[in-house]
C-alpha cells in the first residue's frame, strides 16, 4: 500500500499516515479551552493540523521535529486544507526513511549536477573557471551545494533548491546577456552560481530547514564572501580586480541595504544579478503559493503577507480562458439588466435584487472582494 502523501489529501479524506512535525504551538480557544496548532510535512509538501481535544495531555507526548503517526479528517478552512486530528503518537526514527519527509526539487538531482558541470565548462575566463572547478572539485562542498535549499520559507524551500535556483539564473543570464553589449557573461555566470553559496552553512537541512548559529550571526552573504575569498587565495595570480568585482556581486545581490545587502549594486553585472535573482525568487514563491491551494475551488489564493496581495489561479489555457470569458460576459449582461429582469434570467422564478444593488460605486471599489 502506497504512503498517503500531503499533496494527495483532499477535503473530507480520512487521514492515516506518518508525518514530520515541523511546528507545534499551544493556543487558547475563546472558551478558555487549550488546543494545538501543528504543521505537518512530508516530501510532497506541508499541511496545517489542529488538535482540539486533550491538547494539554498530548503536549507531553511529542515535540517539534518528531515523526508522528496521525489519524484524522481533512477539511478546507479559509481556502486552506487542514487536518483535524483525532489520534497522534510519536514514531521512532529507526522506523523512518528520511527520504519520505524531505521536500525535494522537481528537477532530477543527477540532471542538475550534469548541467552544473556543463555550465562551468562553458566559462571562458581561466580564473573564474578555475575558481568554480575548485569548488565543485571538493566532494564535501559539492554534496552540500547540490543538496541545500535556497531558503527556509521564501522560495525554493526544498532539497536541491539552491542548485535549481542558481541554474535558473544562469539560464536567464544566457538569454539576456546577448541583448546588451559589453556584458561580462563569464562574471555573471560565476556570480549566478555563487551568489547564495553561503547558504550551505547558513542553514541546516538534515530534517527540517533551520538557520544555524553561524547563519543567524553572520548570514549567507558574509559566509559566501568568506568561502569565495578562501578559494581565490588558493588560485595563483587570480586578478585582484576580478576578485573584487565578483565579491561585490555577492555583497550587493539583495539590492538594497534594507534587504540585507551590505552594498548596493554598482556595476552592470551586479545590477543584472540583483534583478534576475529577485525575479526567479519571486516567481518560484508565487507559484508555490498558488500550488499549495490547488484543493480550494476558489479562483483566488489566500492573502500572501509577503507580497501583500491575492493571486489569480488560472492555468491560462485557451479553453479555460474562453469559458471564463463566456461566464464574464453573462455576468456583465446580468449586471446591465434591471433587477426584476435579472431575476427571471437566473431561472430562479423569483424577483431578487442583484448583489450590492444598493451599494454606491465608490463603496464597491473599496470592498475586499478578493
Amino acid at each position: 500500500m502506497s504512503k498517503q502523501l500531503i499533496s494527495g489529501i483532499k477535503e473530507r479524506d480520512a487521514v492515516n499516515a506518518v508525518f514530520l512535525l515541523k511546528e507545534k504551538i499551544m493556543a487558547m480557544a475563546k472558551n478558555g479551552k487549550p488546543y494545538m496548532n501543528l504543521r505537518l510535512m512530508d516530501k510532497s509538501g506541508e499541511i496545517e493540523a489542529k488538535i482540539w481535544d486533550n491538547a494539554d495531555e498530548l503536549d507531553r507526548e511529542f515535540a517539534k521535529d518528531d515523526f508522528v503517526q496521525v489519524t484524522g479528517k481533512a477539511s478546507v478552512y479559509m481556502n486552506k486544507m487542514q487536518v483535524v486530528i483525532s489520534g497522534i503518537k510519536k514514531i521512532a526514527e529507526a522506523d523512518i526513511d528520511l527520504a519520505d519527509f524531505l521536500p525535494v526539487s522537481p528537477r532530477s538531482a543527477d540532471e542538475m549536477s550534469a548541467e552544473l558541470h556543463q555550465v562551468i565548462s562553458e566559462i571562458k575566463n581561466p580564473y573564474l573557471k578555475a575558481l568554480m572547478e575548485s569548488f565543485t572539485g571538493d566532494p564535501a562542498f559539492l554534496k552540500l551545494y547540490t543538496t541545500a535549499p535556497a531558503a527556509k520559507s521564501m522560495h525554493h524551500v526544498y532539497i536541491g533548491g539552491l542548485l535549481e535556483h542558481s541554474l535558473a539564473i544562469v539560464k536567464l543570464v544566457k538569454s539576456m546577456a546577448p541583448l546588451y553589449e559589453g556584458i561580462n557573461e563569464d562574471l555573471l555566470m560565476a556570480g549566478a552560481l555563487l551568489h547564495d553559496v553561503g547558504k550551505i552553512e547558513e542553514m541546516s537541512f538534515e530534517r527540517t530547514i533551520e538557520y544555524t548559529d553561524e547563519g543567524k550571526l553572520l548570514g549567507h552573504i558574509t559566509i559566501g564572501v568568506e568561502l569565495i575569498d578562501h578559494k581565490i587565495r588558493e588560485i595563483e595570480r587570480f586578478p585582484r580586480e576580478l576578485a573584487i568585482l565578483l565579491k561585490h556581486m555577492i555583497l550587493s545581490h539583495h539590492g538594497q541595504y534594507e534587504y540585507g545587502s551590505p552594498k548596493r549594486p554598482k556595476t552592470i553585472e551586479a545590477t543584472i544579478l540583483n534583478y534576475l535573482d529577485d525575479m526567479d525568487s519571486k516567481i518560484n514563491g508565487i507559484k508555490t503559493h498558488i500550488e499549495k491551494e490547488n484543493a480550494s475551488s476558489s479562483r483566488w489564493t489566500a492573502y500572501h503577507k509577503l507580497y501583500d496581495r491575492y493571486f489569480f489561479k488560472s492555468n491560462g489555457t485557451d479553453e479555460e480562458l474562453e469559458i471564463n470569458s463566456s461566464e464574464k460576459q453573462r455576468e456583465e449582461d446580468l449586471r446591465k439588466t434591471p433587477p426584476v429582469q435579472a431575476a427571471n434570467i437566473t431561472g430562479e422564478g423569483k424577483k431578487e435584487k442583484p448583489r450590492f444593488a444598493n451599494q454606491p460605486l465608490k463603496a464597491l471599489e473599496n470592498l475586499d472582494l478578493f
